[in-house]
């Protein structure tokens, strides 16, 4: 009996599914972020790896930062606004299609950086 009905079940789910997965369209997805040229070149680590573990290195930069002293380092936030800050608004979240704000919009992720740093480069003397 069991055996049935757990059948029953993931026949259903099956159903449920399909029939949620026919009514898709390509327009109901979300599409992927756009993300205007930004002023560097050639990423620190691969992207792919970036994407995956920005933070945490963000993060072990600032322990290093705020317990250490050290204020450099490849990771640093600064580095990377100086080198993914739109060439149109110099700056990495002020629009929707900048380096950190178009990929966390589409991540529904909140950035909370910005609230304390800014969000365009320093300028060079």
């Amino acid at each position: 009996m069991a055996s049935r009905f757990g059948a029953l079940v993931c026949l259903l789910g099956l159903v449920i599914g399909g029939a949620a997965h026919a009514g898709e369209t390509a327009s109901s997805r979300v599409s992927k972020p756009v993300i205007e040229a930004a002023r560097g070149g050639q990423c620190v680590a691969d992207p792919a790896f970036m994407r995956r573990n920005h933070m945490g290195l963000l993060k072990h930069q600032r322990d290093d930062t705020l317990r250490g002293g050290i204020r450099t380092g490849q990771y640093s936030l600064k580095e990377c606004i100086d080198c993914h800050a739109s060439k149109t608004t110099n700056s990495v979240a002020k629009s929707e299609t900048n380096f950190c704000q178009s990929c966390h919009n589409y991540t529904a992720v909140k950035i909370d950086c910005f609230e304390c740093h800014s969000n365009k480069p320093q300028v060079k003397p």
